[in-house]
């Protein structure tokens, strides 16, 4: 299946592929690397993504000290940029102090700095990609690489006041995302997610659809990570692409109106 879903992606314009050394106890990096390998793919034409912190189960396999990549984090980006083993580094669910003193680090004794953030960002969660990054965007250059657009499926729409067999919030581990899904919050989300649509039927799309297009309207944000479990979900996915353009100001400021969570920066409030 997965060789299948890349393959998918890839020829329908697709070239980030991201993932991480705990996904499936490292086999994915693996998995991916061999199919790349197999497609026969030019590595020029791929941006791959990775994520490195959790590790193995001792200490010493854990975090981004000297014993698992070098001395600290900004050194250690440097040195694997520096060896050719990466182009550019990021940074992963990290505060915005968190990666301005990075950047200060960085300037301060000739190092690389990061590029990039990997934030959580769909029409429940805004405040970070809309008010905080853009100011690190305009002060250091860091840009935007968002995921979970569906809000971990929750928009797709699936779960309508009830957790449905074989979902995600079904699963062992997943407890906290069906609490979520139950509490009185996610009530309240799946009465908007009707209203939503309602607007999604007048565009011709999906709800899914209308939701990752809603991410990739956003100028602030340079990528979109998709997580698709079949060929049916990642073609669906893909349309999104062509519902970005029937995204007018009137729709937007009508989606806002629904979810009634826009965020306001200090500059706003201060204009």
């Amino acid at each position: 299946m997965a060789e299948q879903l890349m393959t998918l992606a890839y020829e329908n314009g697709i070239n980030l592929f991201d993932t991480a050394e705990v996904y499936a106890a490292g086999k994915a990096e693996v998995v991916l690397g061999n199919i790349i390998k197999k497609k026969g793919w030019r590595r020029s034409s791929l941006v791959i993504t990775t994520k490195i912190f959790w590790g193995g189960k001792a200490e010493t396999e854990r975090g981004l000290s000297r014993k698992h990549i070098i001395e600290e984090t900004v050194r250690a980006m440097t040195h694997v940029i520096n060896q050719g083993m990466a182009m550019y580094w990021g940074t992963s669910r990290w505060s915005p102090m968190e990666i301005m003193e990075a950047y200060s680090v960085a300037r301060q004794f000739n190092q690389i700095p990061p590029i990039c953030e990997q934030a959580e960002y769909h029409m429940f969660q805004r405040e970070k990609v809309e008010v905080q990054l853009p100011e690190l965007f305009h002060k250091i250059g860091v840009g935007a690489m968002t995921w979970s657009p569906l809000a971990c499926g929750i928009i797709s729409g699936k779960y309508d006041g009830r957790v449905p067999a074989y979902s995600r919030a079904s699963l062992k581990g997943y407890q906290w995302l069906k609490d979520k899904i139950l509490s009185e919050e996610g009530r309240r989300q799946q009465a908007k997610l009707k209203e939503l649509q309602a607007i999604a039927e007048r565009l011709g799309c999906t709800l899914p659809q209308l939701a990752i297009a809603w991410c990739l309207r956003n100028e602030g944000v340079s990528s979109v990570l998709l997580g698709a479990s079949n060929t049916e979900q990642l073609m669906e996915n893909i349309g999104a692409i062509q519902v970005l353009p029937k995204l007018s100001s009137s729709i937007t400021h009508e989606v806002d109106s629904i979810l009634g969570n826009k965020p306001y920066s200090k500059k706003d409030y201060r204009s």
